[in-house]
């Protein structure tokens, strides 16, 4: 059944927060090709065309390898500052006020940007991004694939200087076969130094690995975490302790983590009670929107707008900005004109 127009008209208008966001992954085709061809890439396609084909992904592990392709691409501080626009701009024609954008310095580095000039892009970015009226925050991804070494460099990064508005310590890459306990002594030190613990899990490897997040990392929010839903106890955990995922439905079925949007176990998270956001990933990528990843849902759940407010709330409601009260009360005077209870 089509999603009732005015479902639609009340997820465009209303203001949202995005909690799972990546850097690279907000690069359109077109200036992924651009990269590609200044870059002298025998690996990414140098037109948009091909690249939105070379896009399309077989499983996760291969996704993780065209990300980490496309990411080399990025040697300069204007490629960051650039994709940054890319965001704020698509953020903004969303309506999202606030984004927790991840960026994994490491990966910059390696590939030739000192991390001196990324800070500076993401100063530059933000600047651009507040005059849309987009508020960046960031958190910094490590690398799981690439070991604790790149962990300790991360945090190293972050006492050399921390860039502003960052909130949030992450670890990123591949799940499967990368041990998150291996992790906990530097999650511990990024907590001390005042950063949320919001690692990927229950994405490309089971429960287990969300079990790992929670009690070797301190997860306070878990990075995907789909596959919860294959352990009743986990999910009851995440119920009591109201962790929340960062659910993002079309990533899930481009990487073939989940068949379907119907058959994504998001509706049986949120109707077990557990706190649930929905967030894009990496939009350019999976070709979608903030806006695209709620009707998605909603029409294939047949959601309403109390439906849809409540995953609206919890998305604000689990952010780190410092203040929630005008982001929830614009929120709510939005829902009251479109007439939900």
């Amino acid at each position: 059944m089509p999603l009732d127009p005015s479902i639609a008209a009340f997820i465009a208008a209303a203001p949202k927060a995005e909690l799972h966001l990546h850097l690279v992954g907000s690069a359109p085709a077109a200036a992924v090709a651009t990269l590609a061809e200044r870059r002298g890439s025998s690996v990414v396609p140098t037109d948009e065309e091909s690249v939105r084909r070379y896009l399309n992904f077989e499983d996760f592990p291969h996704f993780i390898e065209v990300y980490a392709a496309v990411t080399s691409l990025v040697t300069s501080a204007r490629d960051i500052v650039d994709i940054i626009d890319y965001a704020s701009i698509n953020l903004r024609s969303q309506n999202a006020r606030y984004a927790e954008m991840t960026v994994t310095p490491y990966s910059h580095v390696v590939s030739g940007v000192p991390y001196g000039a990324v800070v500076e892009a993401m100063a530059e970015g933000r600047h651009r991004a507040r005059n849309r009226d987009v508020e960046m925050a960031w958190v910094f991804d490590v690398p799981g694939e690439n070991g604790v070494a790149a962990a300790e460099a991360t945090i190293g990064y972050v006492l050399e200087k921390a860039p502003e508005g960052l909130v949030g310590f992450g670890l990123g890459g591949i799940e499967a076969g990368v041990d998150r306990a291996l992790f906990a002594d530097v999650f511990d030190h990024a907590r001390a130094l005042g950063l949320r613990s919001v690692p990927h899990a229950g994405e490309g490897d089971g429960p287990a690995s969300v079990w790992a997040a929670l009690e070797a990392l301190g997860a306070d929010r878990i990075g995907h975490g789909v596959r919860s839903i294959e352990d009743p106890c986990l999910v009851e955990h995440l119920v009591a302790h109201q962790t929340p995922l960062e659910i993002c439905p079309s990533s899930n079925v481009c990487t073939n983590v989940c068949a379907s949007i119907a058959e994504h176990p998001v509706k049986e998270l949120i109707d077990a009670g557990v706190l649930v956001t929905l967030n894009t990933d990496d939009p350019a990528m999976f070709s979608t929107t903030l806006n695209r990843e709620y009707e998605l849902v909603a029409e294939a759940f047949d959601l309403h707008i109390d439906d849809i407010a409540a995953l609206l709330r919890n998305a604000v409601r689990a952010s780190f900005i410092p203040d929630k009260t005008s982001l929830l009360r614009e929120l709510e005077q939005v829902v009251e004109a479109h007439g939900a209870g």
